[in-house]
C-alpha cells in the first residue's frame, strides 16, 4: 500500500514536465516567427541601449559631481590657507605697530604695566587684536591683553613665564631665521590656545628690551576660516593633537577626524580621506599648515558627502525615467513598424502556402507603395502566370500521356525486333559453331564405327576387347558432350539464375569454340583457380557472352595468336579476363563498341548486337563488362560478377 501511495503521488509529475516542455516549445516557436525576429531584437537592443545610456550618463553626471566636489574641497583648502596667511599678515601689522610705538622699549625695560596699557590697548582695540602680550627680557609676562572667545573686552594678565615658549625664547636669545627675527607658533593660555606671532623690541642703543606677542584665538580662527571657505575646519598639531575644529563634538569624540601623528608630521601634499562621523559621511582634504615657512600642523577641510549619494540617486532616477519613457516610445514605435512589416508578409506567406497546396486562385489585395507592395504585386503576377502555365502543363501532360502510350507500343515492337535480332545472332553463331563441331564429332564417331566393324569381323577377347570397348565409350562420351553443349547454347531460354561453378561455364565455352580456336591457330592459356568458384548467374547467358568474346578474339587474330582466359576473385566479385594478341580496337571506335547494331566486321559477318547483348546480360546480373585496347597490342575484356546473389530481377528484365 505504501508503494502504491508513492506511485500515486509521482503520477502528476509527468503532465507537469509535459506542460513545461510544451510551453518551452511554444516560446521557441514564437521566437522563431517573423514578428519575434523583428520585435525581440529591436526590444533587446532598445533596452540595452537605454540601460547603457542611463549608466553612462549617470556615471558622467556622478563623475562631474565628484569632480566638482573634490575641486570644491581643494578650493576650500586654498581659501582656508589664504585665510591663515591673511591672519598672519594682520598679526604682523599689529606687531609692527606695537613694537615701533614710541616709549615701548622704555616701558618694557622699566616693567611698567600701566605705561604698556596706555601704549598697547588703543592699538589693540583699533586693530581688533584678540591678544597682545608684552614680555620682558627675562621672559616673564609684564602685561597681557587677551579677549576671551565671545567676550567684548580684554582681560589683563601678568606674571606668566614665557621663557620656555619656543617663539619667545628664540626672540629673547636673538635667534633669526631666513625670514628674520619673527616667529609664529601655538601658545596655550588660561583662555585657550592662541596663534601668536612674536617679535623682539630693542632700545635706541640696540639692547633687547623684551618681546611682543600678537595672537588670535584658535577657535575664532577656525570659525573665520569656515565662514570664508564654506567648509568645516580641523586644525591638528604636528604631534597629531586636535587644536580646534568647527564640527560639534559628540560622545564618540574626534578620533575619526584626526590623522595619525606620523601622518601629520610627514604630510607634504594634499591627502583626501573619507570617514563617518556622528552618523554622517564626510570627505576631507588635509594639507600641511604653514606659517612663516614652517609647518605648525595639519589643516583639514571637511565637507559632508551625503549630497553625493543624493545627487547620484536623483540623477539616476531622473535619467532612468527619461530613458524609460524614451525606451517605451521606441518600443511602441518598433512594435508598430514590426506589425506594419510582419502583417503583410505573413499574409503573403499564407497565400504562398495555399498556392503550394494547389490553390492558385489567390490575390494579395495589398496596395502599398513600398517594397512590400512591390512584393505583393510580383506575387499576384506570379500566381496569374502559374495559373496560365498550370493550364498549359495540364494540356502538355495529357499529350505526354498519349505520346508515352505510343512510345510504349513502339518500345514493345522494338524489343520484339531486338529479341529476333539476338536470336538471329545466336543462330548465326550456332551455325558457325556447328560447322566446326561436325569435324570434332566425326572423329569420335569414326573411331566408334571402325572399332565396331573390327569387332564384327574379328571379335576380340581378353584385354584387347576391353580396350576397344573403353575407346568406344570414351569417344561416344566426347561426342555426346560436344552435342550437348551445342544444344544448350542453341536452345532459346529465359534467365535462369542458379549457383554454379564458374569454371565449368568457362570450360564449356572453350569446348564449344575449340574447333574455331584450332582452325584459327590460336593458342589458349587458361588461368583458372584450383578450387570451385561458386557464383549465382545464368550459365547459358554467361556462356553466350564468353563465346561471343572468344569468336571476336579469333577474328581479331587472322594469322593466329594467343588467347588468355583467367578467373579470379577481386574484393567480392568474380572477375573473368579474356585477352587476345590481335590487332586491337582503334581509339575512335572504342566508345561505340557496346552500341547496338554497331560493327566493324565486313557486311554479312555480324549484326553489331554481340557486345550490346553481352553488356545487357552483365547489367542484368549486376555486373560490368569493360574493354581496354591499344592498336596492335590486342584487346582485354574484363567481366565482373558479384559473388553474392543479385536481388530478384523484374519480369520485364527477364523477358528482355
Amino acid at each position: 500500500m505504501a508503494e502504491q501511495s508513492d506511485k500515486a503521488h509521482e503520477l502528476p509529475a509527468a503532465p507537469a514536465r509535459g506542460n513545461l516542455r510544451e510551453g518551452l516549445q511554444r516560446v521557441r516557436g514564437r521566437l522563431g516567427t517573423l514578428r519575434g525576429q523583428l520585435i525581440i531584437p529591436y526590444v533587446l537592443l532598445t533596452l540595452v541601449t537605454a540601460m547603457l545610456g542611463t549608466y553612462v550618463v549617470t556615471r558622467l553626471v556622478t563623475s562631474s559631481v565628484r569632480e566638482r566636489f573634490v575641486n570644491q574641497m581643494y578650493e576650500a583648502g586654498r581659501v582656508a590657507a589664504d585665510g591663515v596667511v591673511r591672519r598672519e599678515r594682520s598679526q604682523l601689522r599689529v606687531l609692527r605697530l606695537v613694537t615701533f610705538t614710541a616709549g615701548m622699549p622704555e616701558a618694557l625695560v622699566q616693567g611698567e604695566a600701566n605705561a604698556l596699557i596706555a601704549l598697547i590697548q588703543p592699538l589693540a582695540i583699533n586693530e581688533s587684536a584678540e591678544a597682545v602680550i608684552a614680555v620682558g627680557a627675562d621672559g616673564r609676562e609684564i602685561l597681557g591683553l587677551i579677549q576671551p572667545m565671545g567676550a567684548q573686552g580684554y582681560s589683563r594678565t601678568t606674571g606668566s613665564d614665557f621663557s620656555t615658549v619656543p617663539e619667545v625664547a628664540q626672540v629673547l636669545t636673538g635667534t633669526a631665521d631666513a625670514r628674520g627675527d619673527k616667529y609664529v607658533g601655538i601658545v596655550g593660555t588660561t583662555f585657550g590656545s592662541y596663534l601668536f606671532t612674536s617679535a623682539p623690541v630693542y632700545t635706541s642703543d640696540g639692547n633687547l628690551a623684551g618681546a611682543i606677542l600678537v595672537g588670535s584665538h584658535i577657535d575664532g580662527l577656525v570659525d573665520d576660516l569656515k565662514a570664508e571657505s564654506l567648509a568645516d575646519i580641523v586644525l591638528q598639531a604636528k604631534d597629531g593633537q586636535l587644536l580646534a575644529t568647527t564640527i560639534p563634538e559628540t560622545d564618540e569624540g574626534y578620533a575619526a577626524l584626526l590623522l595619525p601623528s606620523g601622518t601629520t608630521a610627514n604630510l607634504t601634499g594634499t591627502l583626501l580621506r573619507q570617514f563617518g562621523f556622528s552618523g554622517r559621511d564626510y570627505q576631507a582634504a588635509y594639507s600641511p599648515w604653514f606659517a612663516r615657512d614652517q609647518v605648525l600642523g595639519t589643516l583639514g577641510v571637511v565637507l559632508p558627502s551625503n549630497f553625493l549619494v543624493t545627487t547620484e540617486s536623483t540623477s539616476r532616477t531622473v535619467f532612468s525615467g527619461v530613458f524609460a519613457l524614451g525606451t517605451a516610445a521606441m518600443m511602441l514605435l518598433g512594435f508598430w513598424l514590426a506589425q506594419s512589416i510582419a502583417r503583410p508578409i505573413l499574409r503573403l506567406r499564407t497565400m504562398a502556402q495555399a498556392v503550394a497546396a494547389g490553390d492558385l486562385d489567390q490575390a494579395s489585395g495589398l496596395e502599398r507603395l513600398d517594397e512590400i507592395g512591390d512584393l505583393a504585386r510580383a506575387f499576384d503576377t506570379m500566381t496569374e502566370r502559374l495559373q496560365a502555365r498550370t493550364a498549359e502543363a495540364e494540356r502538355l501532360y495529357a499529350e505526354a500521356i498519349e505520346r508515352n502510350r505510343e512510345l510504349a507500343e513502339m518500345y514493345e515492337r522494338l524489343q520484339a525486333a531486338q529479341r529476333q535480332l539476338v536470336q538471329s545472332e545466336k543462330l548465326a553463331a550456332v551455325g558457325q559453331l556447328a560447322a566446326g563441331i561436325v569435324h570434332d564429332v566425326k572423329n569420335p564417331l569414326g573411331v566408334i564405327k571402325g572399332l565396331a566393324e573390327e569387332l564384327l569381323e574379328d571379335p576380340l577377347e581378353g584385354a584387347g576387347a576391353i580396350e576397344a570397348y573403353r575407346q568406344i565409350r570414351d569417344n561416344a562420351t566426347r561426342a555426346n558432350s560436344i552435342v550437348t553443349d551445342l544444344l544448350v547454347f542453341a536452345r532459346q531460354s529465359t534467365t535462369a539464375m542458379s549457383r554454379r561453378d564458374m569454371r565449368e561455364t568457362i570450360e564449356g565455352s572453350l569446348r564449344l569454340t575449340d574447333y574455331l580456336l584450332r582452325k584459327g591457330k590460336v593458342r589458349v592459356e587458361k588461368a583458372l583457380p584450383s578450387a570451385p568458384l561458386y557464383v549465382t548467374y545464368d550459365p547459358q547467358q554467361i556462356q553466350q557472352v564468353l563465346i561471343n568474346l572468344i569468336q571476336n578474339a579469333v577474328q581479331a587474330m587472322p594469322d593466329g595468336g594467343d588467347l588468355k582466359v583467367a578467373l579470379s576473385v577481386v574484393d567480392t566479385k568474380a572477375v573473368i579476363t579474356v585477352h587476345d594478341s590481335g590487332v586491337g580496337i582503334p581509339p575512335d571506335v572504342m566508345p561505340r563498341i557496346f552500341d547496338p547494331f554497331f560493327t566493324t566486321k565486313p557486311e554479312g559477318q555480324g549484326t553489331g548486337m554481340g557486345l550490346a547483348v553481352s553488356y545487357g546480360i552483365l547489367t542484368r546480373h549486376g555486373g560490368q563488362i569493360e574493354a581496354v585496347s591499344q592498336p596492335g597490342q590486342g584487346a582485354t575484356f574484363t567481366l565482373s560478377l558479384p559473388t553474392e546473389p543479385k536481388p530478384e530481377t523484374s519480369a520485364k528484365e527477364t523477358a528482355a
